[in-house]
């Protein structure tokens, strides 16, 4: 038996990546609106109701009117705008995080599906929060490199279009005033007290990112090593079908060591590396903003929400 689907926001980057997700499954039936009624406040009602699952890939203002539209119980959302993302009342979309998170997405009639820079992050520093590595009131500093694809409709068409300015040809670094809206995210779900530092960086390539924080161990109240630190992320994540621990490198092997920001660009998984030395861990977390940072990651949810197998058309 299928269940219903409704993508509200089907012509944007995110829900158009979803649809591609979900080609070849016959236990799903989409719901699709007229071009014409797409902004249309009681077609896009009548659709919601309508479904089992409904995905918002909406501006946030507008994700939020599209859950006031629910008037029927069975109705479950899958949120992939920020809009959402740091309400207690809803399951964050990272069940690897913790037992806890995947328990909550797989119970919850609500789910709000995490950023593509916040994945990377959470990725990285729950794990260092929640066994022990470092406390919660750590000053934490993290930098990315990303595609350009995260940016919107129209800043991809200036990447891809003739007329693009010089100054795109190179990596952009923006959200200067520390005021990007993931850093609330960042912060919330990582369990810290402070706001992290973060500069993002934008790419002329389409998808992928890194996202990176270097730890110096001097701060640190007791001693930590990058062995260390890698054996806990492997604990972590032993058992996670969507993210992956890679083999701690050796000083010299470093050394020769290139870490490209768009190796995961259209796969649906996250990597964790462990860079630097006992003085100064370098962390890593490499994914597609467009796939573990998005439309995979929604995905993901809807198939635990769903019951079935999570890596159900994903790998």
């Amino acid at each position: 038996m299928s269940v219903k689907i409704y993508i509200d926001g089907q012509e944007g980057t995110t829900g158009l990546k979803i649809l591609e997700r979900f080609e070849g499954r016959n236990d799903i039936e989409l719901l699709r609106i007229s071009e014409e009624k797409r902004k249309d406040s009681q077609e896009r009602a009548r659709l919601i109701n309508m479904s089992d699952y409904t995905f918002l890939c909406l501006p946030d203002a507008a994700a939020r009117e599209a859950v006031s539209f629910v008037d029927n119980d069975h109705v479950r959302i899958i949120d992939a705008s920020t809009a959402h993302r740091t309400n207690p009342g809803w399951a964050y979309g990272f069940p690897e995080l913790s037992a806890q998170h995947r328990e909550k997405i797989r119970v919850s009639d609500r789910v709000a599906v995490p950023g593509c820079y916040a994945s990377g992050f959470a990725s990285i520093v729950y794990p260092l929060v929640s066994n022990g590595i470092i406390p919660d009131d750590f000053p934490v500093f993290a930098y990315a490199t990303s595609g350009y694809s995260g940016a919107g409709k129209k800043a991809i068409a200036v990447y891809e279009g003739e007329d693009k300015p010089f100054e795109f040809n190179s990596p952009r670094q923006y959200a200067l005033s520390q005021q990007h809206k993931h850093l609330p995210e960042m912060k919330a779900v990582s369990g810290l007290k402070y706001t992290p530092m973060f500069n993002p960086i934008i790419c002329d390539y389409f998808s992928g990112m890194v996202v990176s924080v270097p730890i110096q161990t001097r701060l640190l109240e007791k001693n930590v090593t990058a062995e260390a630190v890698h054996e806990m992320y492997m604990k972590h994540y032993e058992g996670a079908n969507m993210v992956e621990v890679m083999p701690l490198m050796s000083e010299e092997e470093q050394k020769s060591f290139f870490l490209a920001s768009n190796t995961l660009s259209g796969q649906n998984k996250l990597q964790v590396f462990v860079f630097g030395n006992d003085e100064q861990i370098l962390l890593c977390s490499r994914l597609d903003n467009l796939g573990k940072g998005a439309s995979g990651a929604a995905v993901q949810c809807l198939n635990i929400m769903m019951g079935i197998d999570e890596t159900t058309g994903l790998v």
